[in-house]
């Protein structure tokens, strides 16, 4: 527990960024989560338009401190490739 004015202000401050990263995580989840299921139901267009749109979500949680930079690139580049492999 903490015992120090810093350590409680440290902890109050803690709780609140762990709201606000798990309200971003889900975020880029669902649009990660667009983006395949436009994947498995074919549509190029679909694909197309839901990783543009969720390209921004995910470097936004790398400049949070959500995500590491190359966690987010690697996720990007797989999941292009994939769109760009939808016939």
């Amino acid at each position: 527990m903490a015992n120090s004015p810093q350590a409680k202000k440290r902890a109050r401050q803690n709780e609140r960024r762990l709201e606000v990263n798990k309200a971003r995580r889900s975020r880029i989840r669902t649009h990660l989560r667009k983006v395949e299921e436009a994947i498995e139901s074919g549509n190029k267009e679909d694909a197309t338009a839901a990783l543009r749109a969720a390209q921004p979500e995910l470097m936004r949680g790398v400049t949070k401190g959500v995500y590491h930079k190359n966690t987010a690139s690697r996720k990007m580049s797989r999941l292009a490739a994939r769109v760009k492999a939808i016939a």
